[in-house]
């Protein structure tokens, strides 16, 4: 496999490469696992086709560091390493253990959000990637803010007790514990703080999630920095939950096209026609393997 620039338009040989590898390693694995530890050789198949990955990503950028690709020209070979990679190992897991409607869709949707990323991490504009604030370290902040503006009211100093003591009843009612206020992209835009969640979709289970998503962004809309909170949806229909958080005020939620143009609009590359000029499940699967998937309603779910 010759890694440079050409490699972005070697889809074929990418993908003849894995799977070559994939026979490699599943012969392997069906030495160490019986055909009944379906589920043990399903793992073991997706961490070695994880690790060829990385082993080809590594490559790319010491050569285009050496070579001083463009972030342009990194981002287009990454990103058609990640896609291939993703299409062999969906096939090698679904021939292995059968994937089932559940399963599929998560996993179609979690593979969604890491892919996404790769605009950030080699973006064609200037962002800057930063480290989300700890809560535990906000907590701290505003209590000790708090305190000090307690402790210069002129009132007794049973009042000012009695007034921390409710304070941090509040504290209690918001939370019992830590909130994680880590989402899943966190950039500086022109001096903007941005935090990103990125969602395949919303169910209808969502509630406890939409919850705890409100009082993160209201957190971080009440920090000095004044960030920006935005929510990057894969789907183009969602439930009333996703209105909730777009309605909400403090959440800026797109989805579908309009989520691929913020992508675009921040990172300065457009994922979303490379998708559409790249992306192609039915043609780049094995006959077998969309075969199966058209015969249980699971290609359904392959639509980026």
């Amino acid at each position: 496999m010759k890694i440079d620039k050409n490699l972005k338009n070697k889809k074929v040989e990418l993908l003849q490469y894995y799977r070559s590898r994939a026979e490699e390693f599943l012969s392997e694995i069906k030495l160490t696992y019986g055909n009944t530890q379906y589920r043990e050789q399903a793992s073991a198949i997706n961490k070695s086709l994880i690790e060829t990955k990385d082993i080809l990503l590594a490559t790319l950028l010491q050569i285009a560091e050496n070579e001083k690709w463009t972030n342009r020209e990194k981002l287009e070979s990454i990103l058609m390493i990640t896609y291939t990679n993703y299409i062999v190992m969906l096939e090698s897991r679904n021939n292995v253990w059968s994937y089932e409607y559940m399963t599929f869709s998560r996993r179609i949707g979690e593979l969604w959000e890491p892919f996404c990323k790769l605009c950030f991490a080699y973006p064609i504009n200037k962002i800057q990637l930063f480290i989300p604030p700890l809560f535990s370290e906000v907590k701290k902040k505003l209590s000790d803010e708090i305190e000090a503006y307690i402790d210069k009211l002129k009132i007794s100093k049973e009042e000012k007790k009695q007034l921390k003591k409710y304070y941090y009843k509040v504290w209690g009612l918001v939370t019992s514990g830590e909130i994680k206020l880590e989402l899943d992209l966190h950039f500086i835009y022109n001096n903007q703080k941005i935090v990103v969640d990125f969602k395949s979709g919303f169910g209808s289970n969502e509630k406890g999630n939409t919850n705890r998503l409100l009082l993160v962004a209201s957190i971080y809309k009440n920090l000095e920095e004044n960030y920006k909170c935005m929510i990057f949806v894969r789907a183009n229909e969602n439930n009333h939950y996703f209105q909730t958080l777009k309605n909400s005020g403090i959440w800026d939620a797109f989805s579908g096209a309009e989520a691929y143009n913020q992508m675009n609009i921040f990172s300065g590359f457009d994922i979303k026609n490379w998708i559409e000029l790249n992306v192609n499940w039915e043609k780049d699967f094995k006959k077998e393997t969309m075969q199966f998937f058209k015969q249980n309603n699971l290609d359904q779910y392959l639509i980026w």
